[in-house]
């Protein structure tokens, strides 16, 4: 498409906009009749830790989504030289999990907490022995049981809980909905009817009966829709709260919100069974589609939730990633300018993680540990970045790179080592995106090698989240009936352009080798968190 014909559809209100709320960026990106990313916008924020938990103010999630956009739009004047006052249709997306929990006059009880929590551990213990279903700590049934356990005092007054996408979505639209996907990250769902499971709904009514609570769960919980669902318009209010200028006009269309883990598997062409998808960036987790459910709950350690459509997928999801690394890199950027260097940060990313690739294939034998925040894969309420070594280890800066590359994948290999080892399951493509993959020749050598099977990047990934929001919300639009997935194929990914590396078996070897010091180092790592403030 010719930058005319694309001035002409934003022009004409034709474009569609999908905005992701990410950990640490919230980004817009508008696409084209064709699905093709064609403008983008963002806004860089940070969780706070504030009273021991880890949060984001309903402020900064407002001056976030309205600076993002206003991004955009500017992006949308340099390029083509129109301004961006209408939209064909909208998506909403964000990090899964989490607590929001409103009264009945939409205030907000206490404030929020993210998925980023390792504060619920033991209601995430007891429903899922209640349910025999895993219900990791990240959940927001989770969060609403734990606040339950230790009597607090805003459960008696909450009228509606949901996520971040959920509450941003309720704001444009006025809409107390979410698509199938991110329900699946509040409370179980049942793939058969695309809802939540009435049983466990049950059975957790009756749990909490003894309380006296005024409400029902089932009272709580924002409307489950699947993809291609109406989710509501953008109402007037709602188009001033998104467009500071006040220019954009109400009525777009909104798909159902999903959450960053739905997304991620739209925007890999990863939502039909075998397939699957890893999304790494300041968290990491694989999905896999599955053919059948798993034969037990593994204690929470493994997510069950739900593709955009309804289909079951497993989740091994692992809090941090590339957080500490990039406090590294950072490091040395600053190093490298008090010895009168300067480096841009793309630069300083691309020669910093490349060189990894030239360290011994068992990062000879440092063992660094990532953990910013908690790590529940490995057991972890909080974290302690550490780095450890032994006298004789090959302290290099290439190995140091390698190491802090492989650590960020630890905990997720952990998990996986569930999904593979013990349910045996089968995939037929592993497709990456997210920031772990921006340096060329790093992220899928060493994802494949953690993961010991293929993995492949699209050329489209580097858009990652908010680009499958926009698709999604073009399925809303253009869909036709059709399934997710043939859709998907046909109208997005027909032409893709992708890259598979295949695992070599000397570097799975050396991840191996670093893995199992890395299950011997973690009694380290506890000495850490029990010992340092």
């Amino acid at each position: 498409m010719t930058k005319e014909q694309v001035a002409q559809e934003i022009a004409d209100g034709k474009a569609i906009l999908g905005i992701e709320f990410g950990s640490t960026r919230i980004k817009a990106v508008l696409i084209n009749s064709a699905n093709e990313p064609v403008a983008s916008g963002a806004f860089d924020w940070e969780n706070s830790l504030v009273d021991g938990v880890w949060t984001y103010s309903l402020d900064e999630i407002h001056n976030g989504i309205s600076t993002a956009f206003a991004d955009m739009k500017k992006d949308v004047k340099a390029k083509y030289g129109v301004s961006l006052k209408k939209l064909r249709a909208l998506g909403i997306s964000a990090m899964m999990h989490g607590y929001l929990a409103f009264d009945k006059n939409g205030t907000l009880l206490v404030p929020f907490r993210t998925w980023r929590n390792t504060i619920t551990g033991e209601a995430s213990k007891k429903l899922s022995a209640l349910f025999n279903y895993p219900i990791p700590e990240r959940w927001s049934i989770a969060h609403l049981y734990q606040a339950i356990l230790k009597n607090e005092p805003h459960v008696k007054d909450v009228a509606f809980f949901t996520t971040l996408a959920g509450y941003v979505h309720c704001m444009l639209t006025g809409k107390k909905v979410l698509g199938v996907g991110d329900a699946s990250g509040m409370f179980p769902v049942d793939d058969a009817t695309c809802d939540y499971n009435k049983n466990m709904i049950a059975q957790f009514n009756e749990l909490v009966a003894p309380c006296g609570f005024s409400w029902k769960l089932e009272d709580l919980l924002p409307q489950c829709l699947s993809a291609g669902a109406d989710a509501g318009k953008l109402t007037e209010e709602g188009a001033k709260w998104l467009d500071k200028d006040g220019e954009l006009e109400p009525g777009t269309p909104l798909a159902p919100p999903e959450g960053d883990a739905g997304t991620g598997m739209v925007a890999t062409n990863s939502v039909a069974p075998r397939t699957g998808n890893v999304s790494a960036g300041t968290s990491v987790f694989a999905m896999v589609v599955l053919e059948k459910a798993l034969s037990k709950a593994y204690g929470g350690l493994i997510d069950i939730v739900a593709t955009p459509d309804g289909k079951p997928a497993a989740m091994a999801h692992a809090n941090n990633c590339t957080g500490e690394y990039d406090k590294w890199i950072k490091l040395f950027g600053a190093a490298a300018e008090l010895l009168g260097a300067s480096f841009d940060k793309g630069t300083l990313y691309d020669r910093l993680l490349a060189c990894a690739m030239k360290g011994d294939k068992d990062c000879g034998g440092l063992i660094p540990y990532n953990y910013i925040s908690g790590e529940s894969m490995t057991g972890f309420a909080s974290g302690r970045p550490l780095f450890v070594r032994t006298q004789n280890a090959k302290f290099t800066l290439e190995n140091f790179m390698r190491a802090q590359l492989f650590t960020a994948l630890g905990a997720l290999r952990t998990g996986m080592d569930i999904l593979f080892d013990e349910e045996h399951v089968k995939i037929d493509r592993l497709t990456g995106h997210g920031g772990f993959f921006k340096t060329q020749g790093v992220g899928l050598p060493v994802m494949s090698a953690a993961m010991h099977t293929p993995v492949s990047a699209l050329s489209t990934a580097g858009e990652g989240g908010p680009w499958g929001m926009a698709l999604l919300a073009s399925f809303l639009v253009n869909g036709n009936g059709e399934k997710l997935a043939d859709w998907l194929a046909k109208s997005v990914f027909a032409s893709a352009k992708v890259t598979t590396e295949q695992p070599d078996q000397a570097d799975i070897d050396g991840f191996n080798a670093f893995f199992a010091n890395y299950k011997k180092g973690l009694a380290v790592e506890r000495a850490a968190v029990d010992n340092l403030d």
